[in-house]
């Protein structure tokens, strides 16, 4: 009974890992820049996610809005990122990988440029070029 209950305690404890995904559907070798108006800042795990709606001028293919995804907020508070980063309404210039698939406007967060010009990475390991 014992080995049964701990058993089980080991499988609900393992499930949130089972829903992590990796970033193996971003191309991770390519950076398009994304500006635009600020539609939502998700700041919350496992992923924050920016929705910005893009400027008209921009690149036809990447027209409309989009789904920036970025890393846990403790990742992201670790480069300088909080709650109040974005708000609804705010001009946004985000560099980011896009997804593989291309049918879908989404992308990983690489860096955002601030209006100040201060750079705000979206994960950890910063690059040392870009």
């Amino acid at each position: 009974m014992r080995l049964r209950m701990l058993a089980g305690t080991v499988v609900v404890c393992a499930l949130p890992l089972l829903a992590h995904h990796s970033f193996a559907q971003f191309e991770l070798t390519k950076n398009v820049t994304y500006e635009g108006t600020i539609v939502e800042f998700r700041w919350e795990n496992p992923h924050s996610h920016i929705i910005l709606k893009l400027d008209p001028n921009n690149n036809p293919e990447t027209q409309g809005t989009w789904d920036i995804e970025g890393q846990a907020t403790n990742i992201m508070a670790r480069q300088g990122w909080s709650r109040a980063t974005y708000k609804t309404g705010d001009h946004a210039v985000i560099v980011a990988h896009p997804l593989k698939d291309s049918s879908i406007k989404g992308a990983s967060i690489f860096y955002a440029i601030m209006p100040d010009g201060k750079r705000l990475y979206g994960d950890i390991a910063r690059p040392t070029k870009d």
